[in-house]
């Protein structure tokens, strides 16, 4: 399968707070209606698009489904209680796409949101940002994160100039780890005992991949 980038021709989608035509404000998704902008993660139709604050109530499903098993080593699912902390998550995300300090979007497999990545970090005038992701168990095993994170990485090292992109993970979330092994990451330090998450303390992971070693990994792939 052919890996998604972005390119000049095919960006990554920007967030909006506005929902275009034929879509409703008030939280809630019409089956079958989409955004304005997706990127193709490859043959089997997902796509990643913009999640915005008029996707709140499709995204609330999402982490209802998905509740149990994103929690187990984030809190994401634990801001999004109701459709107003729900809304209020997304709009955050959206506030910070205007000011250029993070972004995020929706991985929909099948029609269905299943997921997403962000940027929970990003500064253009350091150069540095920080990714990140999160799945709901029925969408497991098809390489949907490591696809949607490479379309993330490409658009911040050759559009935006970011030089250094951080992921961050529990020690003990394997599946998180393998895809930063995956993406070609190198793991620079791991911050004993650093996150207190439900009671329990956490040994803390930092990759992170610089664009000289992204850009010669794609080289080598002839991608």
């Amino acid at each position: 399968m052919r890996r998604a980038r972005a390119t000049a021709e095919q960006p990554v989608p920007h967030a909006s707070t506005k929902p275009a035509d034929g879509e409703q404000a008030d939280g809630e998704t019409r089956a079958g209606e989409t955004g304005m902008f997706a990127v193709s993660l490859g043959d089997d139709g997902a796509e990643l698009r913009p999640l915005e604050p008029w996707n709140a109530g499709e995204y609330l499903a999402h982490m209802d489904r998905g509740r149990e098993y994103i929690g187990r080593f984030i809190a994401l699912a634990d801001r999004s209680a109701d459709l107003a902390s729900a809304t209020a998550f997304l709009q955050s995300y959206a506030d910070k796409a205007a000011a250029d300090s993070g972004r995020l979007y929706g991985i929909w497999a099948d029609g269905v949101l299943v997921g997403g990545v962000l940027f929970k970090t990003f500064d253009a005038e350091s150069g540095n940002c920080e990714v990140g992701c999160w799945l709901e168990q029925a969408a497991v095993g098809r390489g949907l994160i490591t696809r949607a994170i490479r379309v993330l990485i490409d658009w911040a090292v050759e559009q935006r100039g970011m030089h250094r992109v951080e992921w961050v993970a529990s020690s003990g979330n394997t599946a998180s780890i393998n895809v930063a092994k995956r993406l070609g990451m190198v793991r620079d330090a791991v911050l004993r005992e650093s996150n207190l998450y439900r009671g329990v303390r956490h040994d803390m992971e930092i990759w992170s991949v610089l664009a000289r070693d992204w850009r010669r990994q794609d080289d080598a792939s002839g991608r």
